[in-house]
């Protein structure tokens, strides 16, 4: 096993985030949130795509028929094969926008929000179905960030990203009950941010301000650490065609001498065995 990085993509993301595998076009799809990019990378070949939204976007997710769903500042879109735009859920709320989502087993989108002052309290996450059915699921978030199930589904990871805190919930193919904390980041070692499980069970998270993906079982405990160059880690995920390459997004966002890696799009080759993501039944 590698225990290095790679540069996937050198960019200059202001805030690079959201990594997700496309099976079916065999890219993966990351974003700049504040420069409202959602961009695509072929491992195979080299070959980018680019495409611009109209306000920030916080995760954009393959659906199942084909498109893309999108979590954005006023709601939750979706984009069709042929570029048509349609709204799935409108809520526009002033000071407040979208961050990370994820895909649940049953191919629902659970959505997050946060405030642009990172408030206490003034984000949501927020369960949407494909016809536009939404459930607020949890309604004090100051930061709503990484999300993933365990891989027989009966779990999911949260993070709320100024508790310092990962945490678990049991999971009953809806909703999600009994909360408690799976591990706890220590004073100066970042603060949890995306997150993705891996074939056993384990949980990777980026560390925003710790340079850093942790691999936590499912017990807390850790036991794998991937130091790398941009501090400002936000998100990882596998791709690739095994799923065994993990991909890590960084920003350069509030950093007054960034590295010269920040905002890139980063890989650690043969870091695990991913597990494939289900796609948004909308």
């Amino acid at each position: 096993m590698s225990a290095g990085y790679e540069v996937a993509v050198r960019a200059e993301a202001e805030l690079g985030e959201g990594p997700t595998w496309d099976p079916a076009t065999g890219r993966l799809i990351w974003l700049d949130i504040l420069s409202m990019r959602v961009q695509t990378y072929d491992p195979a070949t080299g070959r980018r795509t680019l495409r611009t939204t109209e306000q920030h976007v916080g995760a954009v997710k393959p659906r199942a028929g084909g498109g893309l769903v999108l979590n954005l500042r006023d709601g939750v879109g979706l984009l069709d094969p042929d570029d048509g735009f349609r709204w799935l859920h409108h809520e526009p709320v002033a000071g407040r926008r979208a961050n990370d989502a994820a895909v649940a087993p049953d191919g629902s989108l659970w959505a997050g929000t946060m405030r642009y002052d990172e408030a206490p309290g003034g984000g949501t996450l927020t369960r949407l179905t494909g016809d536009g059915t939404t459930e607020t699921v949890l309604s004090d978030v100051t930061v709503s960030n990484g999300t993933g199930w365990s891989p027989d589904g009966r779990l999911m990871y949260y993070t709320d990203t100024p508790t310092r805190r990962v945490d678990v919930f049991d999971y009953d193919g809806e909703r999600v009950h009994g909360r408690r904390t799976l591990v706890e980041i220590e004073q100066g070692a970042g603060f949890p941010d995306g997150l993705t499980v891996d074939a056993d069970g384990c949980v990777w998270v980026a560390l925003w301000d710790g340079g850093a993906v942790r691999r936590y079982t499912p017990h807390g405990v850790l036991d794998r650490v991937v130091s790398l160059p941009a501090p400002r880690t936000t998100a990882c995920a596998f791709g690739g065609a095994d799923l065994t390459d993990l991909y890590v997004t960084t920003a350069r966002v509030g950093l007054s001498s960034p590295h010269p890696l920040a905002g890139s799009l980063l890989v650690i080759p043969d870091a695990g065995q991913g597990l494939p993501q289900p796609a948004f039944q909308g």
